[in-house]
């Protein structure tokens, strides 16, 4: 049986909600959009039948739009945080499922938290990142989920290719678990130990900060050889 793809609904067209339609669409999943700029709606017209100009968020126009159809609405407005905050309620007042808010400081991600919207701090988390990047010396990309649960996406170490799952024991050497595996958009999710590393494969790797701190200081020392 075909899997659904989602429907997600995406307030605000600035840098954040523009790539973040970009990014869902090229997924294949279902989009909504909606913003006042005349242009950047047009733009997104490109992936989406479903971008509207909107000047005010009011209750009757979300609902005539359609955003309590979407799986997940995405409020992406964080410069005006009255107008975030009304419109997460006016969300939640017409049936929307799932409300995720860009937060732009701790004091509007708290509001938007108590009202029941799951919160997102772009340049925060990607601050976040680069300093676990830069602290690690390599070009792992480094996400950090919990304390326990962090998620590194790297390019095959030339080391690797050729050699199985099994050979390079990645589980046994660095305590990390092999979760993905992607070459040119192929994505590979039940990973076997006769899996053979290929050139341009992008290893997605889970495990806690010690074990991915590990694995990085064998691939600097690989990459100075």
């Amino acid at each position: 049986m075909k899997k659904k793809n989602k429907k997600y609904g995406i307030i605000g067209l600035g840098r954040f909600g523009t790539a973040l339609a970009y990014k869902l669409a090229s997924t294949g999943a279902e989009i909504m959009v909606t913003d006042k700029d005349e242009v950047k709606v047009a733009e997104l017209r490109e992936i989406t039948e479903n971008a509207f100009i909107a000047g005010a968020l009011e209750k009757k126009t979300l609902s005539d739009m359609g955003f309590q159809n979407c799986d997940v609405v995405i409020v992406c407005i964080a410069g005006a945080i009255d107008v975030s905050i009304l419109t997460v309620m006016k969300l939640q007042s017409i049936g929307c499922k799932r409300i995720i808010a860009k937060a732009n400081s701790a004091e509007h991600g708290e509001i938007l938290a108590k009202i029941g919207a799951e919160i997102v701090y772009p340049e925060q988390d990607m601050a976040y990142r680069l300093a676990n990047r830069l602290d690690m010396g390599t070009g792992l990309d480094f996400i950090e989920l919990s304390n326990a649960i962090n998620v590194s996406k790297i390019p095959v170490p030339k080391d690797f290719i050729g050699k199985t799952v099994m050979d390079t024991n990645i589980r046994g050497r660095f305590g990390l678990n092999i979760i993905a595996i992607e070459n040119l958009n192929e994505v590979v999710e039940t990973i076997k130990p006769d899996y053979e590393f290929k050139e341009n494969d992008i290893i997605y790797l889970c495990g806690n900060k010690e074990s991915v701190n590990l694995f990085a200081e064998w691939l600097d020392k690989q990459n100075n050889e």
